[in-house]
């Protein structure tokens, strides 16, 4: 079984979005049997809040189940736990970095490191998933997810 976690800062908008995102993808692939997923953030600010409305909705408008969940902040506990904790952007890695001492690059990665070279040209190399709090375009964020959480799957099946 493979165990995969992803995380943002508050664990309401992007990381409960990829979370969603990936368990309809193993789901449709059949796969759900091979595959624990969960999301969680570096900050406990949102702690016990369900996901973002921004986010609710557009995962409605894609006919995407939302995973049900209550925002929680990752606990340095739970490194062991993990396969693969797959980060949204360089401040979540510098957040994760300070929780956990170091950050082994087998194991922490970036979401839109699994996306395709033709997605990453098209973005122009950025390397972090747009974050919707503070530009709430959820559409351009729903797309980084996607790009990512596809290549993801790919990469792990």
């Amino acid at each position: 079984m493979k165990k995969v976690l992803f995380v943002c800062l508050g664990n309401i908008c992007r990381s409960t979005m990829a979370q969603s995102v990936f368990q309809n993808l193993v789901n449709e692939a059949g796969l759900e049997r091979d595959f624990l997923i969960d999301s969680a953030g570096t900050s406990d600010e949102e702690e016990g809040n369900p996901p973002h409305p921004g986010t609710q909705q557009k995962l409605a408008e894609k006919h995407i189940p939302l995973v049900p969940h209550a925002s929680r902040p990752i606990q340095e506990s739970e490194l062991d736990k993990w396969d693969l904790i797959v980060y949204m952007d360089s401040q979540n890695e510098a957040h994760l970095k300070h929780i956990f001492g170091h950050l082994n690059s087998e194991k922490f990665k970036p979401l839109l490191s699994f996306a395709p070279a033709s997605y990453k040209r098209i973005i122009g190399g950025r390397k972090d998933v747009a974050d919707p709090w503070w530009t709430h375009d959820f559409q351009k964020t729903y797309e980084d997810v996607v790009a990512g959480c596809e290549g993801l799957l790919r990469n792990l099946s």
